[in-house]
């Protein structure tokens, strides 16, 4: 049975802030940034955008009836979580008239939980051929203000279908994982920010690729020639470039760095949005490059912690009939660019308990109020 990523689309809030401001408010060059990082802008979540309301947007620029007709598993991956206790994933039901016979449920390892969701979706479907799985990666990542982390952050979610015969891409079977008992990023609870090692983390993620990577060529005695593109989870995009450098070079894989730059040409407006991060450059790759129907598509998952993945994919024949391309874009070109003085408000005030929250009847679906601790949404 062929199984695999059916729909996909993404949404991230309409305010970003330029790396440029950032840099010139910190008295930096912007080329640490812009060359250093390869990031240019990232989104900032205003209040009445959190982690649900981003994942149902997204999930609303494709959800037809018989998607939900369909439905009846949600894993929503998350490290930006609102209830210790209340998936996410729940509250989607309500939202979005998902059926009542559904598995909802919402999971956490850093970056990677999205990666794993994609692996349970296919055990999934392989039990019950007619269904479809949602998945859905929503973060908003914050590091604090004069944060060394503070250009990385972002906001945003990916959401996608998979199901048997995919309008997509068809996953392939083979993984190669490696895990181990690190701190390299983690957040207590108690804490607003994360604590990041960063030289320690950088040289994990390398680690990590190279031995997920070698153990699936290992299983699928595949070279680099196999491939017509590789991807990468994208905390900043530098560190994707170089990890492809430690098994590429442009004079003979010049085409393997190509299809590289096109992946992040969303990520580098946008910014972190961690457990989606992977997924927006596989969206860009095939909405913005011009791989062929069949080609295979390697891809790393990280999460810090640390669990990693290399997996792959190939793709299905009629796939960009399938995907979003001019409402991303409308969607990247139509945001607005905040001042220091704003975005240090949406990053350093939290939405509480009785919090007014601004009305945006331009999205679709916002956080209206919070109650009693109990969410409220509202859909326009």
């Amino acid at each position: 049975m062929k199984i695999g990523i059916h729909k996909m689309s993404f949404y991230v809030p309409k305010f970003y802030l330029d790396i440029n401001t950032l840099a010139h408010a910190r008295g930096i060059d912007p080329l640490k940034y812009t060359n250093g990082l390869l990031t240019h802008k990232m989104s900032v979540a205003p209040f009445n955008q959190d982690i649900v309301t981003l994942a149902a947007n997204a999930t609303l620029n494709y959800l037809t009836k018989e998607d939900i007709k369909a439905i009846d598993l949600i894993l929503f991956t998350t490290e930006s979580g609102i209830d210790y206790s209340k998936s996410a994933a729940t509250h989607l039901i309500s939202i979005l008239g998902l059926r009542n016979d559904v598995r909802a449920l919402e999971m956490k390892q850093a970056c990677y939980a999205t990666t794993a969701a994609l692996y349970f979706a296919k055990g999934h479907i392989l039990q019950h051929p007619e269904s479809k799985v949602l998945v859905i990666a929503s973060d908003i990542a914050k590091y604090g203000l004069n944060s060394s982390g503070e250009p990385t952050q972002g906001a945003g979610a990916v959401s996608m279908i998979v199901s048997r015969e995919p309008n997509i891409m068809v996953l392939e079977d083979q993984y190669g994982i490696h895990s181990e008992d690190i701190y390299d990023f983690w957040r207590p609870d108690g804490l607003d920010y994360a604590q990041v090692d960063g030289k320690f983390s950088n040289e994990m993620y390398k680690k990590f690729f190279l031995k997920t990577f070698d153990n699936y060529k290992m299983q699928t005695k595949h070279t680099l020639d196999d491939f017509a593109a590789l991807t990468f989870h994208i905390p900043y995009p530098k560190i994707g470039l170089r990890s492809l450098e430690l098994v590429a070079d442009k004079a003979n894989n010049p085409s393997l760095f190509e299809n590289f730059y096109t992946s992040i040409s969303y990520n580098k407006y946008i910014g972190n949005i961690y457990t989606g991060s992977l997924f927006l450059s596989i969206i860009a790759l095939l909405e913005q490059g011009n791989l062929k129907a069949g080609e295979r598509i390697g891809m790393f998952g990280y999460g810090s912690g640390a669990v990693a993945e290399f997996f792959s994919a190939k793709l299905v024949e009629g796939y960009k009939a399938h995907l979003n391309k001019e409402l991303h874009e409308k969607q990247l070109s139509n945001r607005t660019e905040l001042d220091m003085e704003k975005y240090a408000v949406y990053l350093t005030r939290k939405v509480t308990n009785d919090t007014v929250l601004e009305d945006d009847l331009d999205v679709k679906v916002q956080l209206k109020s919070i109650t009693d601790y109990k969410r409220n949404y509202q859909n326009n």
